[in-house]
């Protein structure tokens, strides 16, 4: 059977078992590489000098690159599909008004649900696919999609049908999470929304494939511990994973009380306590999704990112791609952001970016690494060296894009 192989100067991707914590976040690199795949699944990366003698060099289709290779990213945190931007909030927030100001005044959240309410599907989607496009040339060949911008009945499950036409549309991997409880609608006093979420918007989304998640926003202008809770019951009858925005405006100890539920990922986590770090050090099933863009745009307090890291906690690294808090589609873009605010070591946050978010989306046994078995979804740098990415912000390092063995951007 024809294979293919790619013969690469370097090639750096994490390794094992998935989620990779603490001094397993750094990940293998291999010179005078060789990755192997066949029928669009990787059956070799390693060394030249260990090539399998199986592998037909005549009937290959050889290749070489200069620079180093290294997985697809992958994006598990962002809130596509969205339609419209909100420039002039970010200006508000330079001037000196909070998120919570703007969220209350009728912005924010609130306000990207009129945006996309007031657009049919055709007109999203056009707005949508370019930017998964962008995604794509930076690198990312995987990536989440949320609801929470339709915040009614038919609203969210618009939003979850549009999701799942968006992921038919462009070439990445996908999973489509439900995020209902993000704001409270107008008309509705909190408690009640939950019920409506609970009750109506999950079991329909779930009965019909829509979505592959739940999510909740714990915060004091949004959502409260007993809602999640709740919500975490409704997931769980609907078998689906729980996600938890978390600990990212203020102290509601919602990072311990994620994992207290099971909950696949507790992210943000920017005013996070010593027991919601304990505990995500501590847990086996629940990941630390930390959002380095959204907290340099809202110029807000880091995460303990090392403290999570050298505890043992399964960090992964997030664009948080949205309107409001982060209008930014690039991983590389993040890693450099996290280098400098979270002093993640590129290595460390190349992991946090490939093979951990795949876990959290529960796709790493397809994506997130390059070894035998899994898709060969990677990306060729333009150098050798993974510490460019972040030593030069602004920059695509990015100079070829393949997904399944096929070359896209």
């Amino acid at each position: 059977m024809i294979e293919d192989v790619l013969f690469a100067s370097t090639l750096v991707t994490p390794a094992g078992d998935a989620p990779r914590r603490g001094p397993g976040l750094a990940p293998t690199v291999v010179r005078d590489a060789a990755l192997v795949w066949r029928d669009g699944l990787i059956v070799y990366a390693g060394p030249v000098s260990e090539l399998p003698p199986e592998v037909d060099a005549e009937a290959t289709d050889e290749l070489r690159v200069h620079g180093a290779v290294i997985p697809g990213f992958v994006d598990c945190h962002t809130h596509l599909p969205f339609f419209g931007w909100r420039a002039d909030e970010f200006e508000a927030r330079l001037a000196g008004r909070t998120y919570a100001d703007l969220q209350g005044g009728g912005g924010g959240i609130l306000r990207s649900a009129r945006l996309l309410a007031g657009a049919d599907d055709e007109r999203v989607l056009d707005f949508c696919v370019p930017l998964a496009e962008e995604m794509l040339a930076n690198g990312t060949t995987a990536l989440e999609l949320k609801t929470g911008y339709g915040l009614s009945v038919e609203g969210e499950l618009r939003q979850a049908r549009l999701a799942r036409r968006l992921a038919g549309e462009i070439p990445q991997t996908t999973v489509v999470t439900l995020l209902s409880c993000h704001a409270v609608p107008e008309g509705y006093e909190r408690k009640a929304w939950v019920e409506v979420v609970c009750g109506e918007i999950l079991p329909v989304a779930a009965s019909e494939g829509l979505v592959d998640a739940v999510d909740i926003y714990v915060e004091d202008i949004a959502f409260d511990l007993d809602d999640l809770a709740r919500v975490a019951e409704a997931a769980a009858a609907a078998g689906l994973p729980l996600r938890c925005h978390a600990d990212q405006l203020g102290d509601s100890s919602a990072t311990a009380a994620a994992v207290r539920e099971g909950a696949r990922s507790a992210d943000h986590l920017n005013h996070v306590n010593p027991a919601g770090v304990a505990a995500l050090c501590a847990a086996d099933a629940t990941g630390a999704v930390l959002l380095p863009v959204s907290t340099l745009f809202l110029r807000a307090d880091p995460p303990p990112a090392r403290g999570l890291i050298d505890g043992g906690a399964a960090v992964s690294v997030a664009t948080d791609f949205n309107p409001g808090t982060s209008p930014c589609q690039s991983l590389p873009e993040a890693i450099a952001v996290a280098a400098s605010l979270y002093r993640m070591t590129p290595g460390e946050a190349l992991t946090a970016a490939t093979l951990n978010p795949a876990w959290v989306l529960g796709i790493d046994d397809r994506v997130g690494s390059l070894e035998p078995g899994k898709r060969a979804d990677f990306v060729v740098l333009d150098s050798d060296d993974v510490a460019m990415v972040p030593y030069r912000p602004g920059h695509n390092p990015v100079r070829e894009v393949w997904l399944a063995g096929r070359r896209v951007a």
